[in-house]
């Protein structure tokens, strides 16, 4: 019994030691529609929560209304324990057309177009690592810059888990969720089907859901 108590103490131990050094860490990318790139990520192993903003221009307190020339960008914060930079990196590249740097989808201009921001000299050397691998498994040049460590400004509340939430919003087909309303746009806009075209099986990889 002591014995047994003894060794639970030490893989006890064992635990909390590799609980406390694990480090949150964060990325921000742009990949189009910020609730898209927000579910995609949420359901990643290793992301603690992803929370969709504005990045990469020069205006001060951008809003939805009026951000300038800022992305639509997802700051990612994940367990860096678990997943990696360059993991999350490479996962991103394959939710999004990475061959499209003029928007995406059916959302065009510099507010929907891609990025991946680089807060350290390692993360734009591992970023700039996944770009390559994925252009020598696609055969093309990737339309998706790196780009240097960017302030985030944090989306309105009601962007927030927009692809999940059950308020109701007033649209064409009458008054839906806000959920509901995410989905009809994701499907309309094609973004799955693209993806799949681009990827094949290699889409949405690390990405555990059903997509859509």
């Amino acid at each position: 019994m002591l014995r047994a108590l003894t060794l639970a103490f030490v893989f006890s131990a064992a635990a909390f030691s590799s609980a406390a050094y694990a480090e949150t860490k964060s990325l921000v990318v742009a990949g189009g529609c910020f609730w898209c790139v927000e579910k995609d990520f949420e359901h990643v192993n290793g992301v603690i929560e992803a929370e969709s903003g504005y990045a990469g221009g020069n205006m001060q307190d951008p809003t939805y209304r009026n951000h300038g020339n800022h992305r639509e960008v997802v700051r990612i914060t994940y367990d860096s324990a678990i997943v990696d930079y360059q993991t999350l990196v490479s996962t991103f590249l394959r939710t999004i057309d990475v061959l499209d740097g003029g928007g995406q989808f059916c959302d065009r201009g510099r507010s929907y177009s891609p990025a991946i921001h680089a807060a350290t000299d390692a993360e734009m050397q591992a970023a700039k690592a996944a770009v390559a691998e994925a252009e020598v498994a696609l055969g093309r040049q990737l339309a998706v810059p790196v780009e240097g460590d960017v302030q985030f400004w944090i989306a309105e509340d009601y962007h927030q888990d927009y692809y999940k939430s059950d308020q109701l919003r007033l649209t064409r087909f009458g008054a839906i969720t806000r959920a509901d309303a995410y989905k009809r746009y994701r499907e309309a806009c094609g973004r799955d089907a693209r993806v799949r075209q681009i990827w094949g099986d290699e889409a949405y990889k690390n990405v555990n859901y059903p997509t859509g």
